[in-house]
């Protein structure tokens, strides 16, 4: 009788602990008047933005290439690529440097990175791959972190691999 009651009191014990959620970093960016994510792991550089050499016949979100380093990098306009209208480069624009999977390093521009933000998992809501306006395959998910949302890019929507 009394294994009974402690094999209960175990139970009742395990019930209560929760697993302790896992955390990700994400580098926030501003395209326009949106915020969005990029998970810090992919991210191998920020640089100021610089000369693009173009590249003939090619889309016209790739802008070109950069040589970072003797490295030579694609560049590709991430507004253009998701179907938004292509903005003027300011003082604030940067080239985020991802290292990929399936093509290598890539760099993408962008309006202005803002922070490094910690999101929990329970703080992120995945959402749908495919979506009416063709942008909701480049997010996976928004983040909620205070009063903002974040939406979280999916990076393999980014790649140059219909093109390398």
């Amino acid at each position: 009788m009394d294994q009974l009651n402690v094999n209960k009191d175990v139970a009742m014990f395990n019930r209560d602990i929760k697993p302790e959620l896992e955390s990700f970093q994400y580098i926030v960016i501003r395209l326009g008047e949106e915020q969005y994510g990029i998970d810090i792991r992919y991210i191998d550089n920020i640089v100021r933005m610089q000369n693009i050499t173009r590249v003939p016949k090619v889309p016209s979100y790739l802008k070109g290439v950069i040589n970072l380093r003797g490295e030579v990098i694609p560049v590709v306009s991430i507004r253009l690529k998701m179907g938004l209208k292509e903005s003027e480069h300011t003082r604030t624009t940067r080239i985020i440097i991802l290292k990929t999977e399936v093509s290598g390093n890539l760099g993408i521009v962008v309006d202005e990175v803002k922070e490094v933000v910690t999101l929990r998992e329970d703080a992120i809501d995945r959402v749908a791959r495919e979506g009416r306006d063709g942008r909701a395959s480049f997010i996976n998910g928004v983040g909620k972190h205070g009063d903002e949302l974040i939406s979280l890019l999916e990076l393999n929507s980014i790649t140059l691999d219909e093109i390398v």
